[in-house]
């Protein structure tokens, strides 16, 4: 299902470039900018099994993603910036954001440098638990137990089923069914509950997972002292925030940012909803968001921003820098607004 459904966009995507169409849309779906959300910023690793890829890019796409916007005269500005032209109606010339969840390393290491030569600023959202390396990273920890083992046993919908990973392609299927049904289950502790037995099973180290992929602290203190850099929150523990309990749900939130605060000695103003989409973050997070003080929150609903967003600075939405479609010829399509608009039905705000 997952493959089928990454092939179908791929060739949306294709579609709406060589028909032509994003140069008709772009005047009318463009919008005033737009939100480019990231994960990992790392070269090419190698195996047929690299279930999370796509939220891995290379270096190489995000340096072709700059130069796109350099050569459309885009503005690349900080979400600060980006809040003020929203507030103040400031709409005369089209701008970019680049964020980047959970806080990885290779934020650092390999975005950076790229962005730094481009003098374009970046917003990381770190989850304060991965900071403190006592966070689950459960999406790559499924990933690691099962390029491991031959099969795997889960208790699959209360009925003990053991499913084959003996080949790339069967690996790739066991993850797809899996990672769906965490999702589904009713909790944060469910999903660490069945993760931690595979891991255990298969030994993955999953307590190490944060530590060797998040920055700590102490680096985050460096990091952030580039002026370039701005740090934002992403919840204590990366968790679904609309299954939390509404006083669960704001300690989350307003715990990232104190901590953050603490940490760095530096404000944390603005903040994205873990995971994003719409049956992890809706209207009550968002008014939480803005009982907490952020100035701005994101989600991963796609879309740009257009003057209307102004009236939903705590739902805006982003534009995915995919691994799976790294391909340059898309970025005009990306930039004209053409493939949000169709995945929204032509409707310009999905803050609902």
């Amino acid at each position: 299902m997952r493959q089928l459904r990454n092939t179908v966009i791929r060739a949306g995507l294709q579609a709406l470039y060589f028909s032509g169409a994003h140069y008709l849309m772009r005047p009318i779906f463009a919008g005033i900018g737009a939100i480019f959300m990231l994960h990992q910023v790392r070269p090419r690793r190698d195996g047929a099994f690299q279930p999370n890829r796509h939220l891995e890019v290379e270096p190489e796409f995000l340096h072709a993603t700059l130069m796109h916007l350099r050569a459309l005269d885009i503005d690349i500005v900080t979400m600060d910036e980006a809040h003020r032209r929203l507030a103040e109606g400031d709409f005369s010339r089209r701008f970019a954001c680049f964020t980047f969840d959970d806080g990885y390393r290779d934020n650092r290491d390999f975005a950076l440098p790229v962005m730094r030569e481009f003098g374009a600023p970046l917003m990381v959202y770190v989850a304060s638990d991965f900071a403190e390396g006592a966070g689950r990273l459960w999406w790559i920890a499924l990933e690691m137990a099962i390029a491991k083992a031959s099969s795997v046993e889960i208790p699959f919908d209360g009925v003990l089923t053991r499913f084959d990973t003996g080949t790339p392609p069967a690996k790739q299927a066991t993850f797809g069914r899996l990672h769906d049904w965490l999702l589904g289950l009713p909790g944060e502790q469910d999903i660490q509950r069945e993760v931690s037995a595979l891991c255990a099973r298969h030994g993955v180290d999953e307590a190490g997972i944060a530590r060797d992929l998040c920055m700590s602290w102490d680096e985050l203190k460096n990091f952030a002292d580039d002026p370039l850099v701005t740090i934002g929150a992403h919840t204590v523990t990366h968790c679904n925030l609309a299954k939390q309990s509404e006083a669960t749900a704001s300690f989350e939130m307003q715990t990232s940012r104190t901590r953050i605060e603490e940490m760095l000695a530096r404000p944390a103003l603005h903040f994205a909803y873990p995971y994003g989409n719409r049956i992890a973050a809706g209207p009550r997070e968002f008014a939480l968001a803005r009982a907490c003080g952020f100035k701005t929150a994101v989600t991963t609903r796609p879309g740009m921003l257009f003057p209307e967003s102004a009236g939903h600075l705590t739902a805006l939405p982003r534009v995915s820098l995919n691994g799976n479609y790294q391909d340059a010829r898309i970025l005009p399509v990306l930039t004209s607004g053409a493939a949000t608009a169709v995945w929204n039905g032509f409707r310009r705000i999905d803050a609902a």
